[in-house]
């Protein structure tokens, strides 16, 4: 199966990198052959991928990737980079490739260090395979130290170094850096093209396949599990009926605290199944002794100080993350409601409450609906500003209830 088949609904991108991936082919084999490059390549060190969640920029950046370190014997027979067979494609999107660095945090921030560490591995020539290729999936992250230190390495790259850098928009890049990247942007895939991949590679019922990609609007990842995990209904459908719960002010502060609570029990549930491994493979790592009750050596306490400070940023970005996705969803609560009140042909994301989309679109107009929109808006970008979450999130119910 070829490395693009997990592009859903991108054709126009998958087009542009496969022609990216020949000319790559190209330059390395004129360089090994000693033969003259191509004339025009379409190849280069530096790409943005952009594109709303949900649309794929990672998996895109992963099958270039793999379609650059592609080694199948079927290219001496005029085979297209990107098989998806050969060990150069399989141990890039499994991320295990040497020349591969595949780089995506769970904490809200990338720091200078860490880019410093990225640009000194820039630096060096492929090991094992055809070019040094660097996935940053959260370019979106790089503090404004560290966007400066990538500058350098993203203005003079090593000969055989890519860049493959992610982000939501070009907004969210330095414009130094944007200025020297090929930009490619992706679209919202189909509601039907993530159907179908749900069905074909998940096993997914088309019934449950087409509700949740309906629901998630094209979000290939949140579809995915919104059809797999019960759990992610329960709560999804525990969000939607939010709206019917801010009748009065007693009301909004309980949802609110609830909606708060519920994101800060997702973030427990991660902290506790990722934090106590990391913490006895450190204790492990720095020779803790078995023998006396698992006393830390000397000199030990500034690297378990710091591993625990990283696992609190995490868990403050998971409960983010979790109340980022609630708003989604509140959003496009709001976003069939105002649909019906506007009398559009839109098609309705969560068909399945259509009586309460109902009952909300007759007691009040576009206007507040609209506002309402806004108001969620406001409550994303509060938490973005650190604003304490539960004070961002009564703001908000009190909003909605307002109108």
């Amino acid at each position: 199966m070829p490395v693009w088949d997990d592009l859903v609904g991108q054709e126009r991108v998958q087009t542009q990198l496969a022609a990216a991936a020949r000319d790559a082919d190209a330059l390395v084999t004129a360089v090994t052959d000693r033969t003259p490059p191509p004339a025009a390549s379409k190849m280069t060190h530096a790409w943005l991928f952009t594109g709303p969640p949900g649309s794929g920029r990672s998996t895109a950046a992963r099958a270039f990737a793999a379609a650059l370190q592609c080694t199948s014997p079927d290219r001496a027979l005029g085979g297209e980079p990107g098989c998806g067979f050969c060990d150069g494609c399989h141990t890039t999107l499994i991320g295990t490739h040497a020349d591969v660095e595949i780089v995506r945090t769970d904490l809200l921030s990338i720091g200078v260090k860490e880019t410093r560490d990225l640009v000194r591995r820039a630096q060096l020539s492929p090991a094992v395979g055809r070019w040094q290729v660097i996935v940053l999936e959260d370019a979106d992250r790089l503090t404004e130290g560290a966007g400066n230190v990538l500058l350098k390495a993203v203005e003079e790259p090593a000969p055989r170094t890519v860049w493959l850098l992610c982000a939501p928009s070009l907004e969210d890049v330095l414009p130094t850096i944007r200025s020297r990247c090929r930009h490619l942007t992706l679209r919202t895939p189909p509601v039907e093209a993530v159907a179908d991949v749900l069905v074909r590679r998940d096993g997914i019922e088309p019934a449950v396949a087409a509700a949740a990609a309906r629901a998630t609007q094209g979000h290939i990842g949140r579809a995915r599990r919104l059809a797999t995990d019960e759990a992610a209904r329960s709560r999804r459908a525990s969000v939607l009926k939010l709206p019917l719960r801010v009748d009065d002010v007693g009301g909004c502060l309980k949802a609110a605290q609830e909606l708060v609570d519920a994101a800060a029990e997702d973030a427990k549930q991660v902290a506790e199944e990722v934090d106590t491994k990391e913490t006895e493979e450190l204790r492990a790592a720095l020779g803790a002794a078995a023998g006396t009750g698992g006393r830390m050596p000397r000199g030990t306490a500034g690297v378990m100080k710091e591993l625990e400070d990283r696992q609190k940023r995490r868990r403050t970005r998971t409960q983010r993350d979790s109340l980022d996705l609630a708003l989604t969803d509140l959003t496009g609560f709001y976003r069939d409601v105002l649909a019906l009140q506007l009398g559009s042909s839109v098609a309705i994301a969560n068909e399945e409450i259509r009586p309460d989309l109902d009952r909300i679109a007759r007691a009040s107009g576009p206007e507040r609906t609209l506002r309402r929109i806004e108001a969620i808006i406001a409550c994303r970008d509060a938490l973005d500003r650190n604003v304490a979450p539960l004070l961002a999130v009564e703001a908000m119910t009190m909003s909605l209830r307002a109108g």
